[in-house]
């Protein structure tokens, strides 16, 4: 491997290409229209467009990414996150091409990508999952009224395709169950092209929380510390941190363990994370989902034990990885927290508010603060992609010395041209309820008015 083509943009594609960069790889971006003089553009050796500015006409289009790597002489592919990284179609296209696909195998994705199949393979590993209901699409006849009767309520009703908190719906009684139910296979049949849907319990004090894992793809599997993600809104995560307050060890190894054993099963291949639900009531957890590609938060996971997990995913295709162990531990206590910043108006629903970037100052990075970033001053964020500004990661040797610190970090970005949520953000972290570890996966949601009508922190 010696040219790697990064089927992605933005911060993620800037991550690519410096870890790529650091083991002496030679990087090709691909770009739409829209990011023709893009930051991850600059940064690559090379580049290629790949179509108009519409992701489904560009990033998506996944015989246009190939054709750019052939015309190139790439030998790997790193998909990020986001796009086609979980596209076991796209994998396999890769692959087939005699190209190194950075990831897990097609077959891991296809199982893991499918919500029902996912679950069954959680069982069959031994690893506890939410009491659910088998998938069913809009034309099976099922008895939804007898499924919520032997699920009960509150529960949710979940696409299969689904991911990210797209194509899910709560619903709080019998008498709402079957419209629910219509609706999210009306939108999983038109986003995903596949209506089926389950049922599955909802906790009501939920919290958040993940294991990363790597494989080496021959069942030698390591664990990393727990990540909590408890903080959302619309399941979309908004604080992210290593460890996990408040939570025990016995927890914390037995969801490292049933972590270790799915990925084990599936003999897992590269960085991936497991995903589970934690009852903040009752001390039980359940699997939630496996995401078979690299984290918006993987930088919070690197912070605490000194690792390098994109680093890890070139070197394994390299051959190099023969020192993977176990486990790897957090280092002399370090705690970790990352801030997403997003072009998004908090006051108007959170609506993206694409647009130029007069203005961008963000802190400087150093030992206690990673920023990952790829917009400058006079870019624009582009109405056609995600939000997403860059993140703010910050670490120090206690969870309040992090909190301290990204405080600082937040409190010295300075944005003009579009609207951000980093205001939000930091009324969010000085919340006592999030000093002290009693929010869940609703809190933001259910006090959303107090929280906007609060004091606001200077953006």
């Amino acid at each position: 491997m010696k040219k790697v083509l990064i089927a992605n943009r933005g911060e993620i594609a800037c991550r690519v290409i410096a870890a790529c960069r650091s083991l002496g790889l030679s990087t090709v971006a691909v770009y739409s229209e829209a990011d023709a003089g893009a930051l991850h553009v600059e940064l690559a050796d090379e580049a290629v467009a790949v179509g108009p500015a519409p992701a489904r006409k560009s990033y998506l289009d996944r015989a246009a990414v190939l054709e750019a790597a052939r015309r190139t002489g790439a030998d790997a592919v790193h998909p990020g996150y986001g796009f086609l990284s979980e596209s076991a179609e796209f994998a396999r296209m890769v692959e087939a091409a005699g190209l190194i696909w950075l990831g897990p195998d097609a077959d891991t994705i296809a199982i893991m990508g499918d919500k029902g199949a996912a679950r069954q393979a959680a069982i069959e590993a031994g690893v506890p999952v939410l009491p659910g209901t088998a998938p069913f699409g809009p034309g099976d006849g099922a008895d939804v009224d007898a499924l919520g009767e032997e699920i009960g309520f509150p529960l949710l009703v979940k696409a299969t395709a689904g991911g990210g908190g797209i194509g899910m719906r709560r619903v709080e009684a019998p008498e709402a169950l079957a419209d629910a139910v219509a609706n999210v296979q009306a939108h999983a049949e038109r986003t995903f092209g596949d209506g089926a849907v389950y049922l599955e319990r909802f906790i009501r004090r939920a919290r958040h929380i993940e294991i990363q894992v790597f494989g080496d793809g021959a069942g030698h599997v390591a664990v990393f510390p727990e990540r909590d993600c408890t903080l959302q809104r619309r399941y979309q995560k908004i604080l992210e941190e290593s460890p996990a307050p408040d939570l025990s060890e016995e927890v914390r190894a037995a969801m490292k363990a049933a972590a270790r054993r799915l990925a084990q099963a599936r003999r897992y291949r590269s960085a991936g994370t497991v995903e589970f639900v934690y009852d903040a009531e009752k001390g039980d957890w359940f699997f939630l989902e496996m995401n078979t590609r690299i984290q918006v938060e993987h930088r919070v996971t690197e912070m605490v034990t000194g690792t390098d997990l994109v680093g890890m995913q070139l070197r394994l295709a390299l051959g190099g990885l023969d020192d993977l162990a176990e486990e790897y531990g957090v280092l002399g206590g370090r705690w970790a927290i990352e801030a997403r910043l997003c072009a998004e108006d908090p006051e108007k629903n959170f609506l993206p508010r694409p647009g130029k970037l007069e203005r961008l100052d963000l802190p400087r990075a150093d030992e206690t603060l990673v920023v990952d970033c790829g917009l400058r001053a006079g870019d624009a964020v582009s109405p056609h992609y995600d939000s997403m500004i860059g993140k703010l990661v910050a670490c120090g040797p206690s969870r309040e010395a992090a909190m301290q610190r990204l405080e600082e970090a937040l409190a010295a970005v300075r944005i003009e041209g579009v609207v951000t949520n980093a205001g939000f953000v930091r009324r969010l972290l000085a919340l006592p309820d999030f000093a002290a570890a009693e929010v869940d996966t609703q809190y933001v949601d259910t006090r959303l008015p107090e929280l906007l009508a609060g004091e606001a922190a200077p953006a």
